[in-house]
């Protein structure tokens, strides 16, 4: 029998098992302030850790009567292993501090490596992943040559309500965003391999929650989805650069705003959709007659309707001054919208960026935020907005449209779309902008008028998603559109997800890929790291010295390896590591500590050696460190951003709150 897990429910039990576990612990704690869990086989710093599973009973003593019964998939340190009568037991805490809380029978427990975790994809757009009861079955679709053929039947048979041995649990329809509601889904084995396409792939083992059990009939799913998207809200927020020569630009948007916002309030539709706008130009230390680097205007959660929105954008206009690059703070801007608009009060979430220029680089001295477009475009998804970008190619801005082109496209990259929303402006003809921001506008308004009216759009996007390609749209319009009922849909899965709930069941492994079986190149999956602040604080100290390092070995590029050695020196790492003469890499020097040992990830910074970096130009050496300085800033955010941390000990000792921090976010 098929068992379709709840993401909503597991959020809910397994969070109230993470952060609850400790008041589930009724055995009285020995505490023994010189005590330390067992380290893994091989390892200097890592504690041996475990997983309760279902029926899994702390006892005072091994093998002593009776107990706590603990939630499935409490994270436990394990202290000392005890065999009575032929049965395993473990004694374990939930903190590494030297405080044990009991006895775990061995077989009611999983290993858990390296603190890895699995959070969904949006499935908009895509087939809802499978999980398999074995490796091997798994395996055998991923690695053949038209996995299509195998795939296809398995699917029928799961939602025809069949089954198949093979497939243990399909994954839940709507999208829960593991960044705003955490629910733990371990990886207790990854590896990496290649599919029959020739595309590199993860095989992940992971532990889950079934909803099997709960035998409660629903009544009329359908019609309770439709009854939740009717409360469905969506904030589009305008980015728009108001520096010297924007000012028919900003009165075009405010004239669309106005168009919209007239149609929408005469439907007493005003509550549903809300617009807001944010200003930005450049550092106004180099420029101060700039007055601001970015300001917000219209707050969406502020705007009572159309008109109130055009009171508090009508002061809105173009610098009378110039900025002291071409290139504008765009990043703060959009910045700007991402941290001060409340976007939790919506269900759509929008962000336009409308301008002429580049924007400026995080290595820039002039930029105000630090960050580069790939860092901004993660603030950004992590608040699950989309990021368009309206690029005005005026004629003034020929020497800067390829660069800002290569930005905007970066930041407007949506995992869910084969190309970014990124729309050129050719000429910066206000005619052609204007058309855009209508149909943007439109189609939004238009998707949540929909929704209002219980309409889901899964159909349409999934048929809008079969054939689609940014070059088969015939026009500008066409493509705005398509991407809109895309991402209308996604967003409605996101926010069902936040809005229903179902009871949390028994525990289960499976197997399952990061990548689309039938189509590798659409990722499913994301795999997360949960590192504890010390941990990304290490990573900080690490990347400061890779940074200070290369920034001295610029002028001298043969000694940039001695300072690294220098640095690892300083930081107390593995001496045999550090004086190895074959070590040729950075990951060679053991700078990293061991909690990224064996993670399925390959690292562009510390597979740079010596050689490459010799044979480096002094600007592709710059480039590099200017990589590393963003990771920096982005690190700085995590542990800034106390709504990230997360406690799976129920808050036993803060320093082992964790943060999931996505593969693709390492050094």
């Amino acid at each position: 029998m098929t068992r379709t897990i709840s993401a909503p429910a597991a959020i809910g039990v397994i969070c109230a098992t993470v952060l609850g576990a400790l008041f589930c612990v009724a055995a009285p704690a020995a505490v023994a302030a010189d005590r330390a869990p067992m380290l893994m086989e091989g390892k200097k710093t890592l504690y041996q850790r475990v997983l309760s599973r279902p029926g899994a009973v702390l006892k005072r003593q091994a093998g002593d009567g009776p107990g706590a019964q603990q939630p499935a998939l409490t994270r436990f340190y394990v202290y000392s292993r005890q065999n009575i009568g032929g049965v395993a037991w473990l004694e374990v805490g939930l903190t590494a501090k030297g405080k044990t809380d009991g006895w775990l029978r061995e077989d009611l427990t999983l290993p858990w490596k390296q603190q890895l975790t699995l959070a969904f994809t949006n499935p908009a757009g895509r087939e809802r992943a499978l999980m398999f009861n074995d490796r091997k079955d798994l395996a055998a679709i991923v690695e053949a040559d038209k996995p299509a053929s195998q795939v296809q039947p398995l699917r029928k048979a799961v939602e025809a309500g069949k089954g198949d041995p093979r497939v243990v649990s399909e994954e839940p329809a709507n999208y829960v965003d593991i960044a705003k509601q955490f629910y733990l889904l371990p990886i207790l084995d990854a590896e990496e391999t290649f599919s029959g396409q020739g595309h590199r792939v993860r095989l992940l083992h992971i532990a889950s929650v079934s909803a099997q059990e709960d035998k409660k009939p629903a009544a009329s799913p359908d019609k309770n989805r439709a009854s939740l998207l009717t409360n469905f809200r969506a904030a589009v927020v305008f980015v728009i650069d108001s520096t010297m020569s924007m000012d028919p630009y900003i009165d075009r948007t405010r004239n669309a705003v106005r168009r919209i916002t007239e149609k929408i309030d005469k439907a007493g539709l005003s509550d549903r959709v809300k617009f807001g706008l944010v200003a930005f130009r450049s550092n106004v230390e180099a420029s101060p007659g700039l007055e601001y680097t970015a300001r917000l205007y219209a707050d969406p959660s502020q705007v009572k309707n159309g008109e109130d929105f055009q009171k508090r954008v009508a002061s809105l206009k173009g610098a009378t001054v110039s900025s002291a690059r071409f290139s504008e703070d765009a990043y703060a801007g959009v910045m700007t919208a991402v941290n001060q608009v409340p976007w939790t009060d919506f269900g759509g979430r929008y962000v336009v960026l409308i301008t002429d220029a580049g924007a400026l680089r995080g290595g820039d001295p002039l930029s105000s935020t630090k960050l580069d477009a790939e860092q901004v475009r993660l603030e950004a998804l992590h608040r699950g907005l989309a990021v368009y970008t309206l690029h005005l190619k005026t004629p003034s801005g020929k020497q800067n449209h390829a660069e800002a082109e290569s930005q905007y496209k970066v930041l407007s990259n949506h995992p869910l779309l084969s190309a970014p929303l990124y729309y050129p402006v050719d000429a910066g003809a206000v005619d052609q902008f204007g058309q855009m921001v209508d149909t943007l506008a439109d189609a939004i308004v238009g998707q949540v008028n929909g929704a209002y009216r219980g309409e889901e759009t899964a159909g349409a996007a999934r048929t809008a998603d079969a054939g689609y390609s940014k070059s088969a749209a015939k026009d500008d319009g066409s493509r705005i559109r398509m991407d809109a009922t895309m991402l209308g849909h996604a967003m409605q899965l996101a926010y069902l997800g936040r809005a229903e709930g179902t009871k949390a069941p028994p525990l289960f492994s499976a197997w399952i890929t990061d990548r689309d079986l039938v189509k590798p190149d659409i990722a499913t999956t994301e795999v997360r790291v949960l590192l504890t602040k010390s941990q990304l604080s290490d990573m900080q100290q690490v990347l400061q010295s890779i940074a200070k390092a290369g920034q001295a070995a610029q002028l001298s590029p043969t000694d940039f390896f001695a300072k690294m050695r220098s640095a690892a020196a300083v930081m107390g790492r593995d001496p045999n590591a550090i004086n190895n003469a074959n070590a040729v890499k950075l990951a060679d020097l053991g700078l990293m500590g061991e909690y990224l040992d064996d993670l399925p990830y390959r690292s562009k910074i510390l597979d740079i050696d010596q050689q490459t970096w010799s044979s480096w130009s002094i600007s592709q050496q710059q480039s590099f460190l200017d990589e590393v300085n963003r990771k920096l800033r982005l690190y700085q955010i995590y542990h800034d951003d106390v709504d990230r941390w997360v406690a799976l000990d129920g808050g036993a000792d803060p320093g082992e709150a964790v943060y999931p921090l996505p593969l693709d976010a390492l050094p």
